[in-house]
This record gives structure tokens, C-alpha cells and sequence, in this order.
């Protein structure tokens, strides 16, 4: 069950402060000790492969951090968690989810018997599209014990946003179209598993707080590994260990 109204308010309020001045003492500390935020700021990188992504240098994203468009995103994403339901053992929400073709479906269509299938939440930001190999190479180890599905959702950092320089030129979505266009983007890195969209309301989104990605595994409709919050600890491999486990 979701939290009362007006304790979801009260709690908003609070995520909102505690953004407000993180921005604000951030934006402080960058102008007062400039090197010494963009060495703690590249060592949280380092966990996304963002210092290793040959398409991204420091100057791409680093000044980005504590501006406006950050304040916002960043709000975005720990408001949505305040919502966040799911939990180990819990049911996996069953929501609607659009093919590329178009063709509306549920998450649950893609469960196969009693194997476990891995929910791959995110778009196109630099982490995702850094890791999308690594997801791969999961494809090709476990497609005999388990099932994959990419769920494309908001743009985390769209050219009309929270945008990185050198990043793909992909705008907020406006409508169904915009998000299936974006997604399309991914069938260039051959996902080898089945790529739907997210709704333009964000159900998948919200409803497994997967903004701006995240890795589930369910089997049997119960939520069996349920990943940290990206971009920071977004970890593919962390979902090899599970299904290691699994085939073991």
C-alpha cells in the first residue's frame, strides 16, 4: 500500500529541502574547491563507467552537476522513491508496457513458466548505453535458464533536460512516438532479448522506482532480486551472481 496523502506530502517536502540544499552547498563547494569536487564526483563515476567511457570526457558532464535542470531530475527521482512498493519476495507489479510495433502488453506476458525473468529498466544515458554489454553478455550466458526484457522509460538526461554534452540528442518525450523513436536507438547494439517502452503515464517507471535504471529479476511473479537505484549502483553483475545461483 502507498503511504498516506498527507504523509507522501510531508515526506516530498522533506526530499525537497534536503535536494535544495545538497544543490546549494554543492554549487558552494564547486566554486570554493573546484578540484576537490570534481575528484569526489569522478570517484562516483568511476562505479557508473563514466570515467571509462571513451565518448565522454570530465568536461562532458561534470559542470552539469547543481545546476537547475540537476535540481529537477534529481527531485524527480527521490520523489519517486518515496513510492517506491516493491521488495523481495514481493509481487511484481504487472504493468502495461507498448512493443516497438506498437502493440500494447504487460510485464507478465514475458514470464515464461517458472523461469526467472530480468527486467533491464533505462535509456539512453551514457551509463546505461556503457553497461548495455555487459547486460548483453547475461543474454548470451543465461538465455537457457532465463528470460530478458529491456523497458525503455524516460529520458534521464534528454537535450531539453539534465543534458550532457557529447550525449545522444534525444528530447524529453512529448508523446508515444517520441519514446518508441528513442528506443528504436537500442536495436543498433542488438539487445537479443525483447525491447518494449514504458506508457507515457511512467506506470513501469514508478511502480518499480526504476528511474533512471535499474535491474529487476522475477520468477513466478515474485520479485527475486531487486537492484539498487542507478546510476551509481546500477550492476549488471550483480544479477550474474543470481542466476548463477540459479543454474548452480
Amino acid at each position: 500500500m502507498g503511504l498516506p496523502q498527507p504523509g507522501l506530502w510531508l515526506k516530498r517536502l522533506w526530499v525537497l529541502l534536503e535536494v535544495a540544499v545538497h544543490v546549494v552547498v554543492g554549487k558552494v563547494l564547486l566554486i570554493l574547491f573546484p578540484d576537490r569536487v570534481k575528484r569526489n564526483i569522478l570517484a562516483m563515476g568511476e562505479k557508473t563507467g563514466m570515467t571509462r567511457n571513451p565518448h565522454f570526457s570530465h568536461d562532458n558532464w561534470i559542470p552539469t552537476f547543481f545546476s537547475t535542470q540537476y535540481f529537477w531530475f534529481v527531485l524527480k527521482v527521490r520523489w519517486q522513491r518515496l513510492e517506491d512498493t516493491t521488495e523481495l519476495g514481493g509481487l511484481a507489479p504487472n504493468c502495461p508496457v507498448v512493443h516497438l510495433s506498437g502493440q500494447r502488453c504487460n510485464i507478465w506476458e514475458f514470464m515464461q513458466g517458472n523461469r526467472p525473468l530480468v527486467l533491464n529498466f533505462g535509456s539512453c544515458t551514457p551509463s546505461f548505453m556503457f553497461k548495455f554489454d555487459q547486460f548483453k553478455r547475461l543474454i548470451e550466458d543465461f538465455s537457457s535458464i532465463a528470460d530478458f526484457l529491456v523497458i525503455y522509460i524516460e529520458e534521464a538526461h534528454a537535450s531539453d533536460g539534465w543534458a550532457f554534452k557529447n550525449n545522444m540528442d534525444i528530447r524529453n518525450h512529448q508523446n508515444l512516438q517520441d519514446r518508441l523513436q528513442a528506443a528504436h536507438l537500442l536495436l543498433a547494439r542488438s539487445p537479443q532479448c525483447p525491447v518494449v517502452v514504458d506508457t507515457m503515464q511512467n506506470q513501469s517507471s514508478q511502480l518499480y522506482a526504476a528511474l533512471p535504471e535499474r535491474l529487476y529479476v522475477i520468477q513466478e511473479g515474485r520479485i527475486l532480486y531487486k537492484g539498487k537505484s542507478g546510476p551509481w549502483n546500477y550492476n549488471p553483475e550483480e544479477v550474474r551472481a543470481v542466476l548463477e545461483k540459479l543454474h548452480s
